[in-house]
């Protein structure tokens, strides 16, 4: 008796019922109202636990970028100024270069690599394609679109004529884009294949929110400075 008084006062509480109206209350059987009544509370619950999971997917996640950031920044502009030896590996992670794309306000530190990790502090080099100072071959870099502070999200505002710059310790490479276009995800990986001139390939899923296909940006190198 006891127990199901207890329990009458739980339930009681959180349908907004006081205490002595709890323990006047008859006991009753637990009806399809209350069952209704409580699927809708489950219901607002998950909903808002959703609306809190979206919501930091979307901008909570800037939050580690944007620490990464703080901390890669001081690193490649220390390389830039003190040019590591010829030949120096750049280890997965590792600031990589600075990637400024005025058309869309881009200004961010490009790390080496593209898994998962990596591309959580930036914009990543995707380490089997050339360097900017290499003279052929195409560099290829990837970014989160609606994640991690979104580096790409405006990519496809990006048209032809556009300026890229990539900073790095062995100099700065500038880049006119010539292509922008879209293309199936599975078959995506056609755009990495090595060109016999400098050339820059950008990468970012499309339409935003969703991994179904790949945005492109192809560009050309046209300057060069140590």
């Amino acid at each position: 008796m006891a127990g199901r008084t207890a329990l009458g006062l739980v339930f009681g509480t959180v349908l907004g019922m006081s205490e002595a109206e709890q323990l006047a209350a008859p006991a009753r059987r637990f009806g399809w109202r209350d069952g209704a009544r409580w699927f809708g509370i489950a219901c607002l619950l998950a909903a808002a636990f959703l609306a809190g999971y979206v919501s930091w997917l979307l901008w909570g996640t800037g939050i580690t970028t944007q620490r990464a950031q703080n901390e890669l920044r001081p690193q490649i502009e220390q390389e830039i100024a003190n040019p590591p030896r010829a030949g120096t590996p750049i280890l997965p992670g590792k600031a990589y270069a600075v990637i400024q794309i005025p058309r869309i306000g881009v200004n961010m530190v490009v790390v080496q690599g593209v898994d998962t990790l990596d591309l959580e502090s930036g914009p990543g080099h995707y380490p089997d394609t050339a360097d900017p100072w290499d003279t052929k071959g195409r560099v290829g870099i990837a970014g989160h679109r609606t994640t991690y502070l979104h580096p790409f999200f405006d990519l496809n505002q990006v048209q032809p004529g556009d300026t890229i710059t990539l900073q790095t310790a062995r100099g700065t490479f500038t880049y006119t884009v010539t292509k922008n276009f879209v293309l199936p995800a599975d078959t995506a990986g056609v755009v990495l294949n090595q060109t016999k001139t400098p050339t820059l390939v950008l990468t970012t899923c499309n339409p935003r929110y969703s991994a179904s296909e790949r945005l492109i940006v192809e560009a050309d190198r046209v300057s060069s400075a140590a």
